[in-house]
């Protein structure tokens, strides 16, 4: 009867601790899903509640995010453009002002509206703007939100009226904020079953070599 050789102490510490890790940042994730729906139920009844301050920091407090607000744009820094939707349900680009707020400081972001073209400059130099709190769009890689070590999002304040050239934008709504944690956590349990099989695979061949 041929013994059995014993598993590679190293190479298996070494996967199993891999394994644990991605299966602790599966159950992390799904806990994650749960915080999310609760911030997202939070938000959905925020548009139609009383102003509050804007915010100078991220991240944007779930008990704000929606809540009506309005800042004071000094000028417009630079301007950046992304997809958007407006109120009237019709796709464009999306205006985004990089404002100053004073000599020093983070500044502010206004979403102001949507218009057709992307290389147009919207006619704006800023003053007293009215909408609701919101986040900047996210660009933020795949791996880092995988793993939590993505950067927090600026706030960014959803214009309720656009200037001159641009519709209004549509207002916030859950719908927009991504709840991907579950897709997150399944991937990640995904990798640890992948990563045992692997192992399992290459200690078979192993065997039959010798």
């Amino acid at each position: 009867m041929t013994a059995r050789r014993p598993l590679p102490l190293i190479a298996t510490v070494i996967v199993a601790g891999a394994v644990l890790a991605m299966i602790a940042l599966g159950i992390w994730q799904l806990q994650r899903r749960g915080e999310k729906e609760a911030m997202l139920a939070l938000a959905a009844a925020n548009p139609g509640r009383a102003a509050v301050t804007f915010p100078v920091m991220p991240p944007v407090d779930p008990e704000i995010l929606f809540r009506p607000s309005s800042v004071h744009c000094l000028r417009v820094v630079q301007w950046q453009v992304e997809a958007g939707r407006a109120a009237d349900g019709s796709m464009g680009y999306r205006h985004i002002a990089h404002c100053a707020t004073g000599a020093e400081g983070p500044g502010v972001l206004v979403a102001l509206g949507v218009g057709q073209r992307p290389d147009a400059r919207p006619q704006w130099a800023g003053g007293q703007v009215a909408g609701w709190v919101s986040q900047e769009p996210d660009h933020r890689s795949f791996l880092s939100r995988l793993g939590g070590r993505a950067m927090p999002l600026r706030p960014m304040l959803i214009a309720r009226q656009a200037p001159a050239g641009l519709k209004p934008l549509a207002p916030p709504s859950v719908e927009d904020v991504p709840n991907n944690h579950l897709a997150y956590a399944v991937q990640w349990f995904l990798f640890a079953a992948v990563a045992v099989l692997i192992y399992i695979l290459a200690l078979r061949r192993k065997a039959g070599s010798r």
